[in-house]
């Protein structure tokens, strides 16, 4: 699904969005972005063959609504599209971007209501939060079908290897450490 790349770098700030334009791995998330950088940085990633998947609930200067999402799927046109909303997550799949949605492991009422939302949305893929429960990452997975990502908390090497032994298909980091310790 990723090219076989592990880890995928999440960019906060415009300094590693730089650096990993630079680097070999093809796929990475943006977070906390202004809406105003969206274009320019949509448009670096392609000249650069990078795949920006972008979380869309932390778009500053954006609301999480239906205008939103079909702003996103049709003039910034992401490889991803990662939220905890419904009208954001379907109106990617419509617009053929990799629907991924964000799943928090809070308790087992927010995990009921996630687990609902993936059965109405059939998204892509499932970000699970945090990414350092390897039996969550098996039990989402039985119950949704769907690969899952690791995001949240991964701290260390350890970390991202027991959530890829657990099942997870990548694991999504803001450590630089990490992007160099699982370098493509």
């Amino acid at each position: 699904m990723f090219n076989g790349q592990e880890v995928i770098p999440a960019v906060k700030a415009m300094k590693d969005f730089e650096r990993v334009l630079k680097r070999d791995e093809s796929f990475f998330v943006v977070l906390e972005v202004h809406i105003s950088q969206l274009a320019r940085m949509r448009k670096a990633a392609r000249e650069a063959g990078k795949k920006m998947i972008l979380h869309a609930d932390l778009v500053q200067g954006l609301k999480s609504d239906r205008h939103a999402a079909e702003f996103l799927s049709q003039s910034i046109k992401p490889a991803g599209i990662i939220s905890t909303r419904a009208d954001m997550l379907r109106i990617a799949k419509k617009n053929n971007i990799l629907a991924i949605q964000r799943m928090f492991l809070l308790d087992t009422l927010a995990l009921h209501t996630s687990y609902q939302l993936a059965r109405t949305v059939a998204p892509d893929v499932i970000e699970l939060l945090p990414g350092i429960i390897p039996s969550y990452i098996q039990k989402v997975h039985e119950e949704t079908g769907l690969d899952i990502i690791a995001g949240g908390l991964i701290e260390a090497e350890d970390d991202v290897r027991v959530a890829i032994e657990a099942g997870a298909k990548a694991v999504t980091t803001s450590r630089q450490d990490l992007w160099e310790a699982f370098r493509a």
